[in-house]
């Protein structure tokens, strides 16, 4: 193989491939060019490209220019590695052909005592050694409202939330898991929590009475209409994509499903869909400097359900601001069935299947955009079985029969099996290098 600089560059950056080389110019711009896949070459449609000074979007035959010069420009499309790739050798004299590798989150979720268990993060690391899992959700502030590292940002010490530091070093766990090749989500918890609740009552809801609203685990939420809470949840997120997170996962973004209850604002399907998406649409907007993939958890009935499911949210209002969209498609949850299913432990299969595809007919998305939760534990409504590996991999297959952008497992007692899991299958881990196409 010859190497020349001047001519090309093969980047292995988060393990994720960037491969550029000249490709023909097409637009006046300060550089310009194509994404493809990697092994294919197709070329990736809406793929982002991140620029100190501008975002870019790939045409629908992958072409791109950006009008602004960088010397670095971030990369990423949904079902591929996100990377970055080095521009002063190449642009603006060579139009680029940047190459991502495809790739499919399958995901294990640890709460901030799961992965900050020394036991527990290495029972689940060694599952992920031996399986097909390749990635993790980690608690940033969980449900109870604890920021689980220390945190540069002020609020979080001013509430109470640092109280309990599980994770010393948060840069250098994220450094040790991208050595290993996992893919990192950020796991935040919006409007639920208890420690902002409990510190700050004005930005609580109430009840009809005027006091402060407790769920059936006895904790505060917080008004999705209020600034305060928004710009603190999105300090959080924009501190996670600095410190390395692959993927920053919005959770609780919601409404509380309970009636009667009281907000800063009406409490009418409007503003709830207005404060749902509008905190959804800036946390975007705050995060588009970071090349980092954002979701949201939503209910799994949100599928199905023709309103905002009393909660805010809805498919069409919330897709425009996410990359993936996380449905919870837990069986256990589903206490009314879906159509043609009245018994949902029954079929775990179709529970996933339909609801996905009735998700896809609704916002007429790729699948790919679609990253849902499994059932990993055991059954709450119906008659309190265990899901096993039989019942994992029906789900597992659902989804990957869909064409969904990977999975990802729940168990809020940190515990996995393999069972239901595919063993891992040996591949070459390539090293960065310079290539010459033609060599």
């Amino acid at each position: 193989m010859k190497l020349h600089n001047h001519r090309a560059a093969m980047f292995l950056v988060f393990l994720g491939f960037l491969f550029a080389v000249p490709f023909p110019a097409f637009a006046d711009g300060y550089a310009t060019g194509r994404v493809v896949d990697f092994e294919t070459k197709r070329p990736i449609a809406g793929a982002i490209l991140t620029l100190p000074n501008e975002v870019v979007r790939t045409d629908e035959q992958g072409m791109f220019t950006m009008k602004s010069p960088a010397a670095k420009v971030g990369v990423r499309a949904c079902g591929y590695r996100r990377g970055e790739v080095t521009l002063p050798a190449l642009a603006p004299k060579s139009p680029l052909q940047i190459a991502l590798l495809a790739f499919t989150p399958k995901a294990l979720y640890l709460t901030y005592y799961g992965i900050g268990d020394r036991k527990l993060r290495n029972s689940a690391l060694k599952l992920i050694d031996e399986t097909e899992l390749n990635a993790l959700v980690i608690d940033v502030k969980g449900d109870r409202g604890v920021v689980t590292y220390k945190t540069e940002v002020p609020f979080a010490n001013q509430i109470g939330a640092q109280k309990l530091i599980i994770v010393k070093d948060i840069r250098e766990l994220i450094r040790s898991l991208r050595e290993r090749g996992v893919y990192t989500i950020a796991r935040i918890v919006v409007f639920k929590d208890n420690v902002l609740g409990t510190a700050r009552p004005d930005l609580t809801i109430r009840t009809q009475d005027g006091s402060v609203w407790r769920d059936r685990e006895n904790l505060v939420w917080v008004d999705p209409s209020k600034q305060e809470v928004w710009e603190y949840n999105i300090s959080l997120a924009v501190e996670a994509a600095r410190n390395g997170f692959d993927e920053i996962q919005f959770d609780y973004v919601r409404f509380p499903d309970r009636k009667g209850l009281k907000f800063a604002v009406q409490n009418s399907e409007e503003n709830r869909v207005k404060y749902i998406s509008g905190f959804l649409k800036e946390a975007k907007r705050r995060l588009a400097p970071y090349n980092v993939f954002l979701a949201a958890d939503i209910f799994g009935y949100v599928s199905w359900n023709l309103d905002d499911t009393q909660i805010g949210q809805r498919l069409d209002a919330v897709e425009p601001h996410v990359d993936y969209i996380s449905l919870m498609l837990y069986p256990s949850g589903f206490q009314f069935g879906i159509p043609g299913y009245r018994n949902p432990l029954a079929h775990p299969y179709e529970i996933v299947s339909l609801s996905l595809k009735k998700a896809q007919e609704r916002t007429a998305i790729p699948a790919v955009r679609f990253r849902p939760w499994l059932q990993a534990f055991r059954d709450y409504a119906f008659d309190r079985r265990h899901f096993t590996g039989t019942e994992i991999k029906m789900q597992i297959n659902a989804s990957k029969d869909f064409g969904s952008g990977g999975w990802m497992l729940w168990n809020p007692r940190n515990v996995y099996l393999a069972d239901g899991l595919k063993p891992r299958e040996k591949v070459m881990r390539m090293g960065a290098r310079i290539h010459d196409p033609q060599g």
